[in-house]
């Protein structure tokens, strides 16, 4: 997916709601990746519970972007997606932090933001099982995602 003979600067980011169930996910796959990635100069790992525009902000200046969140598509609760912004379902669940990521890049290049390429941004959206309620641990399923997420996230970084 990329190209690992070029250093770029990249943005691995965490979303979602830090109270709410399986909304948490992005933000607990992000927490063990700053420990991993701690002595990567050209990655930055970050957690954000806005999203939306704010998400197209925060990658301004970055070659690559990895975004990690919570999806509703109707696949068992755990199932991991890798999805591009041109492959993002149209229909999601409605979350505090929702994520429209195409229409945020379009907002952005129409601002003619240096933003990564379509082909060097990666969504992992994990499914969620439980996106509504008030706790602060992911249900059972997604929480077994977790470290798989990471592996993916880690392959990403590698070229893989």
């Amino acid at each position: 997916m990329f190209d690992e003979n070029v250093t770029m600067k990249i943005l691995v980011l965490g979303l979602g709601n830090p109270v709410v169930a399986d909304d948490s996910v992005g933000l607990h796959v992000a927490a063990q990746l700053k420990g991993l990635l701690a002595d990567r100069p050209d990655v930055e790992v970050d957690e954000d519970y806005w999203g939306g525009l704010r998400l197209m902000e925060r990658m301004i200046g970055f070659d690559r972007a990895i975004v990690i969140d919570a999806i509703c598509t109707g696949a068992p609760p755990g199932t991991i997606h890798r999805l591009t912004p041109g492959a993002v379902p149209t229909q999601r669940s409605a979350s505090a932090h929702d994520v429209n990521l195409p229409t945020a890049l379009a907002f952005g290049r129409r601002a003619e933001a240096h933003l990564p390429p379509d082909e060097n941004i990666l969504l992992v959206a994990i499914e969620a099982e439980d996106i509504l309620t008030i706790v602060e641990q992911c249900t059972p399923a997604v929480q077994a995602a977790i470290p798989h997420a990471v592996r993916i996230v880690m392959e990403a970084l590698d070229g893989g």
